[in-house]
Parts: structure tokens; C-alpha cells; sequence
């Protein structure tokens, strides 16, 4: 039963994020892409060089463009994602055309700096909500996929550069030039969503005092420590490392007690993205 609870629970917040994701990721058109000529990339991206030429309109343009990769990516995602990124895909269609906005900015600038915060903060909770829009967004997920030590912000940058072109060619270089800045800051924002804002830190500390400085760590700070064996490779002798993940106020704290027993220790440390568990933020949330 409890299961069930969590599995529900689960597929409330994914469309919860997948529509709060839509919601802020079509804002960016009207108030700051769309009035600046600021193409983002992608399907989306083509539909407005479209509207440029023809004024045909952007969501409607994007969601008979996104046809053709729904029907690949039926067949090499699995049902689930393609059914929630049927959604995703129709709601930020139809909100581009309808969300009635007054234009935020006719500076080329600050349209492509915030049109690529707002638009890379939805298309992130989009993605966390296990779909996509469509477009480049599918792709690189199909890709990231397959090769996983492709980041889906570095794909999307990559693919969207392509329709940026289109930009350059048909409206002016000007404006395409403005789109890469928005593109790179919306791909930096998506992999900053999907995969947490680097808070806490993960410490690994190598010393002949590691048993006084476990003790320290986890008595004074009170943070968990876990010992991992290791062996110097000049040496060849075995080596406890210490690993314990802290808040960036901690950092100083843990310097002072390494020096304190050990001022020739080896410690390293580095970002660690969505720490769940004891102590910091729990897996239900």
C-alpha cells in the first residue's frame, strides 16, 4: 500500500512539473524571444523564422513539426515518455499562442539573458517530469539516452545551434548571434534543474590521523563518515579513506580539524548534486 502511496505521489509531481514547466518555458515567447526575433533552437525555434516569413503561428507550427519525431520516438523511448511528452508538447504549444503577456523587453540583450533563464528553467522541470516538448528536446534525450556522459544541456546546445543558422540566414546574423547566447544559458539552466544547484560538498580525506579525525567529524560537526579502503599506488600499502558530505559552512570547520591532527593530510573536495538522505533533504521529497 505504501508503495502504491509513493508511485502516486510520484506521478502527481511529475505532471505537476511537467505543467509548471510548460507554463514558465512559454512565458519566454511573448514577454522576451518572440519581440526580440530571438529563435531558442529546436522545432520551436524553426516555427518562429516561419512566423518571421509567413506569420504562420508558432505553436501550431511546432506541435505539426513535432509529428514526425513522436512516431520515432514511440517506438525507441517507451510508452510512458512519449505519452507525457504528448502533453508537454500540446500545453506549451497551446500556451505560446495563447498566454496573453505584455512584451517584458524590446532589448535584444536582456531578451536572450532571460528568455534563456525562463525558458531553461521550464524545459528543466519538463525533462525532471520524465517528458519533453518535442524537437531537439527529444532528441537529445533519446541520444543522452544512449550515451549518458552526454549531458542533455551539451546535446541541446549542439542540435539547437542548427535552427540558429536558419535565424541567421532568414531574419538577420545579428539575431542569431543573440539566440546562442539564449541557447547556451537555457542549456547551462536545464543541466542546473535537472541535476540540482551544487550545494553541498563531498570531502574525502586521506591521512595516518584518520581515525582522530573520524572521530572529530562525526562528534563535533555530527555528520556521517564512511571509511572507504583504498591502497597507494607508490607505496602499495592500504590507505582508509574518509568521505563525509557537508554544507558549504562546514567546509572551514572540517580544514580546521584535519589541521589540527595532521597538517601533511590529503583532502579533495567536490560539487555533489542532490544529496538525499540523513542530514540533508529526504528521498520521499
Amino acid at each position: 500500500m505504501k508503495k502504491l502511496s509513493i508511485f502516486k505521489n510520484e506521478q502527481v509531481m511529475a505532471y505537476l512539473q511537467i505543467f509548471i514547466g510548460c507554463l514558465l518555458g512559454a512565458m519566454a515567447y511573448p514577454l522576451f524571444l518572440s519581440p526580440n526575433y530571438i529563435s531558442p533552437g529546436g522545432l520551436t525555434g524553426v516555427a518562429m523564422v516561419l512566423n518571421y516569413l509567413i506569420h504562420v503561428p508558432i505553436g501550431t507550427t511546432s506541435l505539426l513539426l513535432n509529428i514526425p519525431l513522436f512516431m520515432i520516438g514511440y517506438k525507441s523511448m517507451g510508452r510512458m515518455f512519449v505519452f507525457r511528452s504528448l502533453i508537454a508538447m500540446l500545453l506549451f504549444s497551446v500556451l505560446i499562442d495563447l498566454i496573453p503577456l505584455p512584451v517584458a523587453t524590446t532589448e535584444p540583450l536582456l531578451g536572450a539573458i532571460f528568455g534563456g533563464v525562463l525558458l531553461g528553467v521550464g524545459l528543466g522541470l519538463i525533462l525532471r517530469g520524465g517528458a519533453t516538448t518535442g524537437g531537439t528536446d527529444m532528441s537529445a534525450r533519446m541520444v543522452h539516452n544512449r550515451f549518458q556522459h552526454i549531458s542533455v544541456g551539451t546535446l541541446l546546445f549542439g542540435l539547437d545551434c542548427i535552427s540558429v543558422l536558419m535565424a541567421g540566414l532568414f531574419i538577420e546574423v545579428e539575431y542569431a548571434l543573440y539566440a546562442l547566447i539564449c541557447i547556451y544559458i537555457s542549456s547551462r539552466v536545464i543541466d542546473m534543474v535537472m541535476l540540482g544547484a551544487s550545494r553541498e560538498k563531498a570531502c574525502y580525506v586521506i591521512s595516518k590521523e584518520h581515525e582522530k579525525i573520524k572521530h572529530e567529524l562525526m562528534h563535533k560537526l555530527e555528520r556521517g563518515v564512511t571509511v572507504l579502503h583504498a591502497e597507494g599506488g607508490w607505496s602499495g600499502q592500504s590507505r582508509p579513506v574518509l568521505l563525509c558530505v557537508l554544507s558549504p559552512q562546514e567546509l572551514t570547520q572540517l580544514k580546521a580539524i584535519v589541521r589540527s591532527f595532521d597538517e601533511t593530510a590529503f583532502v579533495f573536495i567536490s560539487d555533489a548534486h542532490e544529496v538525499l538522505g540523513e542530514g540533508f533533504r529526504k528521498l520521499a521529497e
